[in-house]
């Protein structure tokens, strides 16, 4: 048996219990996991939003990100071997199998070897958020003549999009409650506004003509989709639609990570060589997990990582 954070029922709290260890099959691994964070999924399933949407079966474990090391493979693994030091993400909504233990076992494919150079913390806080980020960006497309807003900058994906917006020489504009913005600057974002207030005036005021693309990682669709120039573009991790936003002249493009070796290493190398930052607000016990999961829904800047071992 394994232990993990899990909710053993409809109306239970997630709490740590023990759970079937997995032999890993054709294409998977099992990692002994020394890492994990928590996303805003966990979040949701801890509230019971999910029980009538997904199928589930209980025990629920909670965790979609991890870092450890491989104590098992299947048959036909190629990429990573028993004793690698790996990173990985589970992608999709449906709840099942979480990170948040002592053992996880997952697709080969959606693990990469972290670099000697990137912590167990940082790496397992990287995953989830760092993919999303990734594929925001790679919706919206952006360029050196966009303008940005990041839509919940100094949440997990908000901050890792910053950097990577900052980096393709766009325009960054993120948002943040008031005591943030330096948080946020140093993510490479070029102006920061507060989301607390009038956010249209606020936006307006640092860039007159509007922006051209927002990532929506957080807020009101409605709101952040106010501040795009006609045939501006939204990208949202949020899921939102086009009837949410009130606009029928902007381009609405909802998505979803995707979890794959190859993504995950190049992430992994530009936060070993720097130019990528995994900020993380605070770390937890494997014992204090309940409470890192409590303490998502607090305003926090990054992520918030649980050390299992």
């Amino acid at each position: 048996m394994a232990r993990a954070l899990a909710i053993a029922g409809r109306d239970e709290k997630p709490a740590i219990q023990e759970v079937p260890t997995q032999t890993p099959e054709a294409g998977q691994v099992r990692v002994a996991v020394e890492a994990a964070s928590v996303n805003g999924i966990d979040a949701a399933t801890a509230a019971g939003y999910l029980w009538d949407l997904l199928p589930h079966t209980f025990p629920v474990a909670l965790g979609r990100d991890f870092a450890g090391r491989v104590e098992a493979v299947g048959d036909g693994v190629t990429n990573v071997q028993v004793g690698d030091r790996v990173a990985g993400a589970i992608t999709g909504m449906n709840p099942g199998k979480g990170a948040i233990a002592d053992s996880v076992t997952v697709d080969a494919g959606t693990t990469a070897v972290i670099p000697e150079a990137v912590s167990s913390s940082q790496a397992a806080g990287l995953g989830l958020v760092g993919l999303t980020a990734t594929a925001l960006l790679d919706a919206l497309k952006l360029t050196a003549d966009d303008t940005v807003l990041v839509s919940g900058a100094t949440g997990g994906v908000g901050a890792i999009a910053v950097q990577l917006a900052a980096a393709t020489g766009a325009k960054v504009i993120g948002t943040a409650r008031p005591g943030a913005a330096a948080f946020v600057r140093g993510l490479g974002a070029h102006e920061v506004v507060d989301y607390t207030g009038d956010l249209s005036a606020a936006v307006q005021a640092v860039a007159p003509d509007g922006v051209t693309a927002v990532i929506h990682a957080a807020g009101d669709p409605a709101t952040v989709a106010g501040v795009l120039q006609p045939g501006g573009r939204l990208a949202s991790a949020q899921g939102a639609t086009p009837e949410q936003t009130g606009r029928e002249d902007i381009t609405v493009l909802p998505v979803m990570a995707d979890a794959t070796s190859e993504q995950l290493a190049k992430l992994l190398k530009a936060t070993a060589d720097g130019s990528l930052q995994v900020p993380v607000a605070h770390t937890y016990t494997f014992d204090e997990a309940p409470q890192a999961v409590t303490d998502f829904g607090n305003h926090k800047l990054g992520k918030l990582v649980i050390t299992i071992r």
